[in-house]
């Protein structure tokens, strides 16, 4: 049996809000950005996790990922198929591995949403100034625990 780790081994829930985040992009379909997210309920459960895509049942043809242009208005964002989750006010926080959008942003405000960490950047986005306008704290979360296999204690990259 191994022995118990030290206090703080143990991830803050943000930390494992954001970790779960990144798991859930890797499952993402789009080969220039994979982008995950998880939402939490007020008790720190996992409501669901997402990731972003596109529609369920879509299957393109292999030229549909050629022009990243021509696709980007039929990717489904994270944000918005975790939404599609759960209920306005059922949850405390959402983690997400880019900073949302604008138009995520409004939607996460939408869902009533008043913790919101994310790990990369995305300077586009209006996401500080709406946060700021509607008392939602966004925190950049760069700095979390990598995952490590158990196999070889390597560091998985992200």
């Amino acid at each position: 049996m191994n022995p118990p780790l030290p206090a703080r081994s143990r991830l803050t829930i943000p930390e494992y809000a954001m970790a779960l985040a990144h798991v859930a992009s890797l499952r993402s379909e789009d080969p220039y950005r994979k982008v995950g997210a998880v939402a939490f309920d007020f008790a720190n459960r996992v409501i669901g996790t997402a990731y972003n895509g596109l529609a369920p049942g879509y299957d393109p043809d292999a030229s549909f990922w050629t022009d990243r242009d021509a696709r980007r208005k039929y990717m489904l964002h994270a944000e918005v198929n975790l939404c599609s989750l759960f209920t306005r006010g059922n949850v405390k926080l959402v983690a997400c591995t880019t900073k949302p959008c604008t138009s995520c942003m409004q939607m996460l405000c939408a869902y009533g949403i008043k913790e919101v960490y994310y790990r990369d950047d995305y300077p586009e986005s209006e996401a500080c100034a709406i946060a700021s306008r509607y008392g939602i704290q966004l925190v950049q979360l760069a700095d979390y625990p990598l995952i490590v296999s158990e196999i070889d204690t390597q560091p998985v990259p992200r």
